[in-house]
């Protein structure tokens, strides 16, 4: 009883300070809930689209004015403008105007009627993967629907059947299945990736800020009093005010995304629960450690905003884990970020049972878990420590 009455009334101090410190505010309400709706409203369509294209038809026939319409009639490019040489296109491209632009040239329907094989050429700029991607595969059909056009007529000419016709032209019917995401939703994603990160990354910064200024404002000595000098008792009190609030907040954006969006999702709702517990709780357990590894709030700060941004990127959803450096693969298991896409991936977006993912959730459990490995440290340095700007 005696500790629950500590940790209670050391809850009761955190909520005065959380509710007196606007950055608090800022940092656990106002700027989560701006990245929710940001990330997924940008990306509200799903894919990009009307990403603007040039074409330069030097041919000016009515094949290639077809072929021009077909591009236009995509629903990712949009034929914004026509150029009358190369040099004019990609000089478009240099002054971002346009992301690439098909070139068609001079007789390419006289040498399409007389079998001479003409070349149709299209450029793109490959500086922004996506719309990049996007255009090479619009730009990539337009070029091949050309010469199918041609020789559909030419073989309807000489009385094949349209099943024939079908057969001649595309030999393999290729049956595509894409898992999970068959929309192809860049919502669904990339913010489902983007938004846990940069709550974690909440998270790290103001675990660590909130024991940093217990020393900056030389209040850590009746911190550590309220609780008897028992660090562990100080930690809960302080920390649940947090964790409560910094649940909502994941709840919430699973409640929207999932539920309100209607992001796919196979996994049962207790496996939700279950995955924004082991976020909240990781990413503090990381924030307490890295104050404790260096008991100094400008370095514990440093160090837990470079391993959120450096966690984006070692994730493993913009460029695979297995695709990097041995030594990289290595490395990404000491971001906590990486085991909850994975879990994600696994029992939510896939809907397979927790037991697949099993590592990983050790993984953010050990993560949760490291705090004790620096607790007497962190009591030295409440109890000792002067700070120094």
């Amino acid at each position: 009883m005696k500790y629950l009455r500590q940790i209670y009334e050391i809850m009761l101090r955190e909520l005065l300070i959380l509710r007196q410190n606007h950055i608090y505010r800022f940092c656990m309400v106002l700027f989560p809930i701006l990245v929710i709706f940001f990330f997924t409203s940008m990306l509200d369509e799903g894919l990009p689209t009307s990403l603007p294209v040039g074409v330069v038809d030097l041919d000016n026939t009515s094949m290639s004015r077809s072929l021009t319409r077909k591009l236009d009639g995509f629903q990712m490019s949009k034929v914004v403008a026509h150029y009358p040489s190369m040099t004019e296109a990609r000089r478009a491209i240099q002054r971002n105007e346009i992301y690439g632009f098909l070139y068609i040239p001079k007789g390419t329907a006289d040498k399409l009627v007389a079998s001479r094989q003409p070349k149709i050429s299209y450029y793109y700029s490959y500086t922004t993967l996506t719309a990049g991607s996007m255009l090479m595969k619009d730009l990539k059909t337009i070029s091949t629907l050309g010469s199918a056009a041609l020789g559909q007529a030419t073989m309807r000419a000489k009385g094949l059947t349209d099943k024939q016709i079908q057969t001649l032209l595309q030999p393999i019917t290729v049956d595509l299945h894409m898992i999970a995401n068959p929309w192809s939703n860049y919502n669904a994603y990339l913010s489902t990736m983007m938004v846990p990160g940069l709550i974690m990354l909440f998270i790290f910064l103001i675990s660590a800020y909130s024991i940093g200024t217990e020393l900056k404002f030389a209040t850590s000595k009746k911190w550590m009093e309220m609780a008897d000098n028992n660090i562990t008792v100080a930690l809960l009190g302080k920390f649940l005010p947090q964790t409560i609030i910094w649940l909502a907040i994941v709840f919430g954006y699973e409640w929207y995304v999932f539920y309100h969006l209607g992001f796919p999702h196979l996994g049962s709702p207790w496996m939700l629960i279950l995955l924004g517990l082991m976020q909240v709780l990781s990413a503090q357990g990381f924030g307490i450690f890295a104050f404790g590894l260096m008991p100094s709030l400008r370095m514990s700060m440093s160090i837990c905003s470079l391993w959120a941004v450096l966690s984006i990127s070692m994730a493993g959803s913009a460029f695979p884990v297995m695709g990097m450096d041995s030594a990289l693969q290595s490395l990404s298991w000491l971001f906590p970020l990486r085991h909850y896409w994975m879990m994600y991936q696994t029992c939510v977006l896939n809907g397979f049972p927790l037991i697949e993912s099993w590592f990983h959730f050790a993984a953010l459990a050990a993560f949760m878990l490291l705090p004790w490995l620096v607790v007497k440290k962190i009591k030295n340095a409440m109890l000792t420590y002067v700070y120094i700007p």
